[in-house]
């Protein structure tokens, strides 16, 4: 049985897995780059003194953190159209993407804040900072150092999840195995270069991060 497989047959669609990798890298990119901004921002508000907009945040981190994001992504790409909101299938899966990590990295983020010893915080209203200035410069780069692995990790999740966007035709690789494998009916071959491309994407993506943590902190993760 194993002499009957033929990855060679897989040679001239190699350009369409290439192509569907190099999307699902630029929206792995824009996606983790945004998403963390999003989970700074919420973990920010989140750590303040409770307000609307605390409030506010912590719906959307609780809306999103207990519901599927299959069924997030079809809410943007199939819901959103009935109030006039309408997108591309790349601009709904980036969006998607965003929130899921924007919601995760909040809880990640804040979770680091919250050991922080109250004494920086005092330490840096003595010094005269404003309490964003404070966050910014004090509390959050030890914050982060704390949690960086679990927030990489998480990026990786998000990365992996990616492939959920097929469903709504966007040429990622997830979806270009799905049409190879429909057109050639190589199942197994398709789908372990696959899953050998999201293995591969996943070990570089997680070491390139892990390059920029020991970078930015000093810390050897």
């Amino acid at each position: 049985m194993i002499g009957s497989l033929n990855f060679s047959a897989l040679w001239p669609w190699w350009p369409d897995l290439v192509a569907g990798l190099w999307v699902t890298v630029k929206l792995t990119v824009l996606a983790t780059v945004g998403g963390v901004a999003l989970g700074i921002v919420g973990a920010a508000l989140r750590s303040g003194k409770p307000g609307w907009a605390s409030r506010l945040w912590g719906i959307y981190v609780e809306l999103i953190r207990n519901t599927p994001f299959v069924v997030q992504l079809f809410f943007i790409v199939f819901g959103l159209p009935h109030l006039g909101v309408r997108m591309t299938a790349g601009e709904a899966a980036l969006v998607a993407m965003l929130i899921n990590l924007g919601a995760y990295s909040t809880e990640i983020i804040r979770a680091g804040i919250q050991v922080t010893p109250k004494g920086q915080w005092e330490a840096g209203r003595v010094l005269g900072l404003s309490r964003s200035q404070i966050f910014f410069r004090v509390v959050l780069p030890p914050s982060l150092k704390r949690i960086y692995p679990a927030l990489v990790s998480q990026c990786i999740i998000v990365m992996l999840g990616s492939s959920v966007v097929s469903q709504v035709s966007y040429e990622e690789l997830t979806f270009a195995a799905g049409l190879i494998q429909s057109r050639t009916f190589l199942s197994f071959e398709v789908y372990f270069v696959t899953t050998a491309l999201y293995l591969a994407l996943s070990i570089a993506m997680r070491q390139c991060l892990l390059a920029i943590g020991r970078k930015w902190f000093g810390e050897q993760y």
